[in-house]
């Protein structure tokens, strides 16, 4: 068995031992190396070039959730399963960062910081929890996994995606139809969607216009879910308290951008849930093994959907 792996990142050799170790039957060969066959491809933003030199393997396996850079390649070969990591440990890290960011929100600790750098004590009155709604905005894997870690602190939860999915605790939401209706209700707003056709530009002024006022946005997902300058807009106007956003349009974020320095937006930089090796490595291997005794698997991706 041959895999090819790119990982386009300066550790790539680390990422070769692990594979090396999870999946001792398997020859791997570490890119531009093309060796005369390949069974399987192990890829993260590869070249147009890759798939001009590469036979057609029997899976290509993306190492990470999001596919959009991936299918926007036209030398993508058009019949090969592509299969995306589910989780990976990125689900744990992801609810660390949401968590906080809508824990922060609700004890206006923004709001806190600009007091305390005015030198300014002035107790606020406590949110009502019961009013604080936490909508997420793609309920997949990752969004389920956030929903369930914030079950415990009470908020009123809502998920909404394409289709409907019910989870105990949580009102589902689905569909075009019923969107408004679930941006209404929600003080935070958590945007886990993928980048799609459908989802690019999806949050823009008139959908940011549907949150309540004073609501606040946390985006994980991609950059260009969100149209920037009306997210900029409705943050200078008041109708939005803040944004934490660990995505963006363009990465790294150019040091003349707005966000930087806007009073009412925090800053990361693309973290909330970075790709772990050991982890993805193994979902590989597993995924590899499964294929290799004809048995389903999942993460197998839908390209006429984008995820």
């Amino acid at each position: 068995m041959r895999l090819l792996l790119q990982t386009g990142s300066a550790n790539a050799g680390e990422w070769r031992a692990a594979f090396a170790a999870a999946l001792p039957e398997a020859e791997v060969t570490l890119w531009p190396e093309v060796p005369a066959s390949v069974d399987y491809l192990a890829v993260w933003k590869p070249p147009a070039e890759l798939f001009a030199r590469v036979p057609a393997p029997k899976a290509i396996f993306n190492l990470g959730a999001g596919v959009d850079s991936l299918l926007r390649l036209p030398t993508l070969p058009a019949s090969v399963p592509i299969v995306r990591l589910e989780d990976a440990g990125m689900a744990a890290q992801m609810i660390d960062y949401v968590t906080l960011a809508v824990l922060a929100a609700f004890r206006e600790q923004a709001a806190y910081a600009q007091q305390q750098r005015a030198a300014l004590w002035q107790p606020r009155p406590p949110l009502p929890r019961r009013e604080f709604g936490v909508g997420v905005l793609g309920f997949g894997v990752l969004g389920r996994a956030v929903a369930a870690a914030l079950l415990p602190f009470g908020f009123p939860l809502a998920g909404w995606s394409r289709t409907r999915r019910d989870v105990a605790g949580v009102d589902a939401f689905a569909g075009a139809g019923e969107l408004p209706a679930f941006l209404a209700r929600s003080r935070v707003l958590v945007c886990l969607l993928p980048s799609t056709p459908s989802t690019r530009g999806l949050l823009d002024r008139a959908r940011l216009a549907a949150l309540p006022r004073g609501a606040h946005l946390v985006n994980v997902a991609r950059g260009d879910v969100v149209v920037e300058a009306d997210l900029l807009a409705a943050l200078d106007a008041g109708a939005l308290a803040g944004a934490t956003l660990d995505v963006f349009g363009d990465e790294p974020l150019p040091p003349a951008h707005p966000f930087w320095h806007h009073p009412r937006v925090t800053v990361t930089p693309h973290v909330s849930a970075v790709t772990l090796v050991d982890e993805s490595v193994a979902q590989v291997a597993a995924g590899i093994r499964r294929l290799e005794q004809r048995l389903p698997i999942g993460g197998i991706v839908d390209r006429t959907r984008g995820y």
